[in-house]
């Protein structure tokens, strides 16, 4: 570790990995609710467990951003942190922030108080003071980041950081708009949802992926920087109009059914650059880097979100293939598989990298770690099969035949049984994960009789 303030990071990467345990636990209940429907059905109803798991996931992602980008910026910059007493103080208000989500999801408290109650949006359920207190925090991230920048050397990696980190911010803007018009507001509604997933966020992974392969594949920093630039080039230009894909069925003018098609059709390019340039980088450098884990995750990361969030995504994007599969399970395959392979990847990558750095003990258990990988990946890549199936049966049997809903699902039954299998493996995989990285593996003992650790 080159610079003290680094140590932030850690921080960071322990809170992140602890709602990433939660994250999954809920998805679990979540999946054996699908086969089980009364579990819990009082104590911890369905839409709970589902907005539990969602946030989650938004909140240990942000987390693992947070985190990375104070480990890689100093050392990009060569400066130490603007103001490490202001990382540590936007990290306890999102703790904070997110300790009173939590409590008010799971005991419905303050319901249709406009300050302190849940405002009902997918993903932006969080109470207005919550709000307000991530906006502080992100107003605090900003200006250290930036500022740290600012002193320092700039580089295409920390300059595409913070263009992605500044748009993240800037657009989350939009979740304190809520408008009457529920048109309206699924409009700007998407302007948080898809514009972070598919536009800042994909600027975000592309600089956090340009750093891991600087480091582990010790190729020229000339050549990554000019991958690096188209791959953001073409991120958006198809993320921005593509937003449209989901202005197909939302009362939007009828426009949008082509622009939407055209441009989410070019979105699989930005993925699949991606994957190219993480095996052309790893090809061209051809360093035996110790640390396989790292480089393992971030080889998946690129792959398996080519596969997710760009082939995935573009089977279901057009839209007269949409009108069908809309809301089905279509989407939820599509959903895991983008998201895990795109940004958990993303943070298990850097996390892998940075953590036995900042712990001071490199070499680490890899073993497990690559455990850990193949668990999830498979796990993953089976529920996505799974789902997947699941959601070709549902749109045949609901949107073509028009059978009920309910009568549907109950013929889907052996795909959730599926998922659920397949999401047990996964979270298995995530706490082998998080062992690998925290627990120290004990070393053989050297001929000198001092443990290596």
């Amino acid at each position: 570790m080159k610079y003290q303030s680094q140590k932030v990071a850690y921080a960071y990467f322990l809170v992140a990995m602890a709602l990433f345990a939660v994250q999954v636990s809920d998805g679990l209940l979540a999946g054996w609710i699908y086969v089980m429907p009364n579990t819990l059905s009082e104590a911890a109803p369905f839409n709970v467990v589902r907005m539990l798991h969602t946030n989650s996931l938004v909140v240990w992602l942000l987390l693992g951003f947070f985190g990375a980008a104070y480990f890689l910026v100093p050392e990009e910059s060569e400066t130490e942190l603007f103001s490490p007493t202001m990382a540590y103080a936007q990290l306890a208000i999102l703790v904070l922030g997110t300790t009173g989500v939590v409590v008010t999801y799971s005991f419905n408290l303050f319901e249709g108080n406009w300050l302190l109650g849940t405002q009902g949006r997918e993903f932006l359920e969080q109470p207005l003071w919550v709000k307000l207190g991530i906006a502080v925090a992100a107003v605090l991230f900003l200006i250290n980041i930036t500022m740290t920048v600012l002193k320092g050397k700039k580089t295409a990696i920390t300059n595409i950081l913070l263009l992605g980190l500044w748009g993240l911010v800037v657009l989350f803007l939009f979740a304190f708009y809520n408008p009457e018009n529920l048109a309206i507001d699924k409009q700007y509604w998407w302007f948080v949802i898809h514009l972070w997933v598919e536009g800042t966020w994909e600027l975000i992974m592309a600089s956090i992926l340009a750093y891991l392969m600087l480091k582990l594949t010790g190729v020229d920093r000339e050549i990554v920087e000019k991958w690096l630039y188209v791959i953001v080039a073409t991120a958006l230009f198809s993320g921005i109009l593509g937003t449209g894909h989901h202005y197909f069925w939302i009362g939007t003018p009828g426009y949008w059914k082509w622009i939407g098609s055209i441009f989410s059709a070019f979105e699989v390019v930005p993925f699949f650059a991606m994957m190219s340039f993480a095996f052309v980088m790893v090809w061209k450098g051809r360093r035996d880097h110790p640390n396989k884990a790292a480089l393992l995750w971030s080889l998946g990361c690129a792959t398996l979100a080519f596969f997710g969030a760009g082939v995935w995504g573009f089977m279901h994007t057009l839209h007269p293939v949409n009108y069908y599969t809309h809301g089905t399970q279509i989407t939820a395959a599509h959903a895991h598989l983008a998201f895990f392979g795109a940004y958990v990847s993303l943070n298990i990558a850097i996390m892998s990298y940075a953590m036995p750095i900042l712990k001071g003990r490199d070499p680490y258990n890899q073993v497990l770690n690559m455990v850990s990988f193949w668990l999830m990946s498979g796990g993953m890549v089976f529920m996505t099969f799974a789902l997947t199936f699941a959601g070709t049966v549902q749109t045949h049997l609901q949107r073509v035949n028009g059978d009920g809903f309910m009568e549907v699902q109950d013929q889907l039954t052996i795909f959730y049984w599926m998922r659920f299998g397949a999401g047990s493996v996964v979270v298995l995989g995530v706490l082998i994960f998080i062992y690998a990285l925290l627990v120290p593996r004990k070393e053989i003992i050297s001929q000198s009789g001092v443990a290596a650790e």
